[in-house]
């Protein structure tokens, strides 16, 4: 069958291979920890007990029709509130656009923005943003990052790829890696951002951030989730945010997600977004701005699910470090936020019992998967190769599921040559 050139040349996704892999072995009945989507087990890690009546009443109320094309205006009401007293952002209704969670919004920052061949710079490692930049023929400039800088890109890193560029794509916390921007070293960037802007002529598009703080709600200890806007007020003009329910309260299906950003910009996402039918779900709108209004609702469940995840991590980061103290090469870098911990296990190019070369992240990571019966996801999923470091995602594993494991890490490793 013929297809279009760019249908040809879609690449599958890592995780999804990966995936497939432990789905195969949890059908013959293998308990396996799987740590790689970023997702929820909702029997680990249910929704918010007031958004399901929330929504259980929305749909017995038939809100089944179509949503406006830009999300439901007390959704969008509830929103503006949200952010101004979680993040002091100042955004009205018709600087917000809703859909059906955030990946929509993400596509459709890029076609509002860009044209084929623009440039979009990224660092690397981070999600998506490869397939992106082949869907839209633009010309995409991956940035290596340091695991010193907690494998976030700083102004340094960025400088020498900013001339002519379009869209910088951040997330924070960072989706593979929990790691964080600290407010010093996003506020580099957007002085970098501004100075860029300062030397195009009017007829130039300016460079503007894609900022995703899918996981600004999800940061611990000490952690505090930044943003260019609170830190650098002129980068409103620049920056466009990518934000919604779907990590912070657990709800991914339930998909409703929120954009905002400069008026002309979002007013084009919206029609790009009202042809794509991307719309969320109408029943789930009314239900999330009754919840998003209900404070006390939502800080009681984002105390007890950070707590949860938290754990989690915990119980991961202490039992890798344990391994380290015995002498295992393993490292990893303390939870900071979202759901994922980035650890480095460090035996690629080792020989397993039946004589097989582990000569790739990938090829060790399935050997862990057989041996250790755990999943992660090597950063090449994430346009960084030869690395040893891998993501760890604690959505779908409790903490006792994760802390079981631990010694069969401990076995697999010992048997590698």
């Amino acid at each position: 069958m013929k297809v279009s050139a760019l249908a040809k040349s879609l690449v599958l996704s890592e995780i999804i291979k990966i995936a497939g892999e432990v789905n195969e072995m949890k059908a013959k009945g293998i308990k396996v920890a799987n740590l790689t989507i970023g997702d929820f087990d909702p029997q680990i890690f249910p929704i918010p007990a007031q958004l399901e009546k929330n929504i259980v009443a929305a749909y017995a109320d038939k809100q089944t029709n179509y949503p406006p094309a830009d999300g439901v205006l007390a959704l969008r009401e509830s929103v503006s509130s949200f952010i101004k007293t979680r993040q002091g952002l100042n955004y009205a209704t018709n600087e917000i656009l809703i859909s059906g969670g955030s990946r929509p919004l993400i596509y459709a920052t890029y076609l509002a923005l860009l044209d084929p061949g623009d440039k979009v710079i990224y660092p690397a490692p981070s999600w998506n943003n490869n397939h992106y930049v082949h869907l839209l023929s633009a010309n995409g400039v991956a940035v290596p990052t340091l695991p010193e800088n907690n494998f976030m890109p700083t102004a340094a890193d960025l400088k020498p790829h900013v001339k002519g560029a379009t869209l910088l794509a951040l997330c924070s916390p960072l989706n593979p890696t929990g790691t964080m921007f600290s407010a010093k070293g996003l506020k580099e960037i957007c002085e970098l951002v501004l100075e860029e802007n300062k030397s195009r002529s009017a007829q130039e598009k300016p460079l503007y951030i894609l900022y995703d703080q899918i996981y600004s709600q999800l940061t611990f200890g000490d952690h505090q989730h930044v943003d260019p806007v609170s830190l650098v007020p002129a980068m409103r003009d620049y920056t466009i945010f990518i934000d919604g329910g779907s990590k912070c309260f657990a709800a991914t299906g339930v998909r409703v997600g929120w954009g905002f950003g400069p008026l002309n910009i979002i007013g084009k996402m919206k029609a790009i977004i009202g042809h794509m039918g991307a719309w969320s779900p109408k029943a789930e709108q009314v239900a999330t701005a009754k919840f998003l209004n209900d404070t006390t609702s939502v800080d009681t469940f984002l105390a007890a699910f950070k707590a949860k995840i938290k754990k989690s991590l915990d119980t991961l980061y202490e039992g890798l470090m344990t391994l380290q103290t015995e002498g295992f090469a393993i490292e990893a870098i303390p939870p900071m936020g979202a759901i994922y911990l980035t650890i480095k296990i460090d035996y690629v190019g080792k020989t397993t019992p039946n004589g097989e070369v582990l000569d790739t992240p990938a090829k060790l990571n399935f050997y862990l998967i057989k041996e250790a019966n755990i999943a992660f996801v090597p950063f090449s999923a994430f346009g960084t190769e030869d690395m040893c470091w891998y993501r760890a995602s604690v959505g779908a594993c409790s903490a006792a599921d994760i802390e079981n494991k631990i010694p069969q890490i401990r076995t697999a490793l010992n048997k590698l040559k």
